[in-house]
């Protein structure tokens, strides 16, 4: 199959577009609710529109006014996904979930060969059959085969770990997903080079990565890569008595932090999933947090790609990205799919999918 022109909604910063851009398709416009993000996108992508909106105000007269709805052969995106999330609350009643009905609009305006949509893992929940159901339901109806995978980003290429949920439908034919790569990409290997062409590197300061508290960095002195505190043997193991936490183990919930401290990430293998929180992850061997371009590394974009906005924004935008060497898999893939005239709509059920959409490795 030939290069795609594609639309990315709810687009972020660009880490979807930017990955199917470097498979060879062509992003024609995104659009988000972000002003930062959107300001990103548009920065990296200098032949695309870049629209900072509420989806739901795009008419098909507005989208005609800034690109050519025929030309759309793709409609890529990854709506809010919080009420499908398998941390918090997890709610299938969140509203932000009517978000995937904007989708499903967009996609009745431009009528695309394909869609491609991303979401956590919980999205196929058991709470979550019903809306799973009814987006199914609405592109089937639409004349679409609908698949799904969960896909972790590190069997990818992508130096840290990250599990979503990929649903790819085609009109005239079946989805095709990636293989997996053999060998994975660790951290060491990712940050040993972060200059764009000409040496220059981008989002980088190193001087708003430090560490206000002056005992937490002290800790942080005797904590290895990889390692963190989170149980009361891990601050006996590496912390001096006098750097211990002044907590009383015996009446925290569990006897554990709810979330590790001081959380270094790991030199020889990929790292955890990046979020969108700046303070969740040390450099794993100085004695700083991680700055806004060595997240974005272990995420896999590309060191000529800037963000936009100030250091929380940024980290906010790609924690919140699709990891681009996992969509660029995926649009390596989607070129393997075969188009015809007379397809029958195949139905699936949210069991069916389930069963074989944790298609990863186990790592």
């Amino acid at each position: 199959m030939k290069s795609l022109n594609f639309i990315d909604l709810f687009c972020g910063c660009g880490g979807f577009s930017n990955g199917l851009e470097q498979a060879g398709h062509n992003c024609l416009l995104g659009v988000d609710f972000n002003k930062d993000a959107v300001a990103t996108f548009a920065r990296n992508h200098k032949n695309a529109q870049a629209l900072n909106m509420d989806i739901s105000k795009l008419s098909k007269k507005m989208l005609s006014e800034y690109i050519d709805i025929d030309a759309v052969d793709m409609v890529v995106g990854g709506p809010p996904c919080q009420g499908f999330s398998t941390v918090g609350k997890g709610d299938a009643q969140d509203s932000r979930n009517s978000l995937f009905k904007q989708f499903v609009r967009i996609v009745k305006l431009t009528s695309p060969k394909i869609i491609m949509f991303e979401n956590v893992t919980g999205m196929l929940a058991q709470k979550n059959e019903k809306t799973l159901k009814t987006i199914f339901k609405s592109f089937e109806k639409l004349g679409y085969n609908l698949d799904a995978r969960v896909l972790s980003a590190d069997e990818f290429g992508v130096p840290s770990r990250r599990r979503r949920a990929i649903i790819i439908g085609v009109k005239g034919g079946f989805p095709v997903f990636p293989e997996a790569v053999k060998r994975k990409v660790n951290v060491e290997s990712a940050l040993k080079s972060l200059g764009a062409r000409g040496g220059k590197v981008f989002n980088h300061d190193k001087d708003l990565a430090r560490i206000k508290k002056e005992i937490d960095r002290k800790r942080l002195e005797h904590i290895p890569a990889g390692r963190g505190i989170r149980y009361p043997q891990d601050e006996k193991e590496l912390l001096p008595k006098k750097l211990w936490f002044d907590v009383d183990w015996k009446q925290i919930s569990e006897g554990r932090f709810r979330q590790t401290r001081l959380q270094r990430v790991p030199l020889k293998e990929p790292a955890p999933t990046i979020l969108t929180s700046r303070s969740m992850y040390f450099h794993p061997t100085e004695h700083r947090y991680l700055t806004s371009r060595e997240a974005a590394k272990l995420q896999s974009f590309p060191n000529d790609f800037v963000f936009e906005g100030s250091v929380t924004a940024q980290f906010r935008q790609i924690g919140n990205a699709v990891p681009p060497k996992l969509a660029r898999a995926l649009g390596e893939s989607i070129k393997m799919i075969s188009h015809k005239k007379k397809v029958k709509i195949e139905k699936i059920n949210r069991e069916e999918v389930a069963s074989k959409a944790f298609n990863y490795k186990a790592s």
